[in-house]
């Protein structure tokens, strides 16, 4: 899939660190800035129908507002989100003004902080905004 946001070597690095990191677990992978968003990969077996508007948007609000409640934790910085659902798993992992959806099927929590990780770094070193 091309993206509006980024060039094709960044949305090929994205898509390649979710794809090293899950295998054939992928599902799908989105980048997300404030305004507006690109799915960078959906996988074959999976339909074009989600409306990723309103996906995109619940969880970048979702993350500000995850970052705000949890800013003085006792559990220190606010690293990524994990979302169980019946038919898959969403990895959310933002920065201050980007971020990337990742879903999968099931995985290890160690396999989603690696991945997280991953992506992360990206965002804050590799993207533009």
């Amino acid at each position: 899939m091309e993206s509006q946001l980024l060039s094709d070597e960044q949305a090929n690095n994205i898509v390649t660190t979710a794809r090293t990191a899950t295998g054939d677990s992928l599902r799908s992978v989105t980048y997300f800035t404030r305004s507006d968003f690109d799915q960078l990969y959906l996988r074959d077996d999976l339909e074009r129908d989600a409306d990723l508007n309103t996906f995109v948007g619940h969880e970048w609000r979702g993350y500000r507002e995850t970052q705000n409640a949890y800013q003085n934790s006792e559990l220190g910085e606010y690293n990524f989100t994990v979302r169980a659902f019946e038919n898959g798993y969403l990895l959310r992992v933002a920065a201050d003004r980007k971020g990337a959806l990742i879903t999968t099927d099931g995985l290890s929590m160690s396999s989603y902080e690696e991945i997280a990780e991953a992506l992360q770094r990206m965002l804050e070193e590799n993207t533009e905004d």
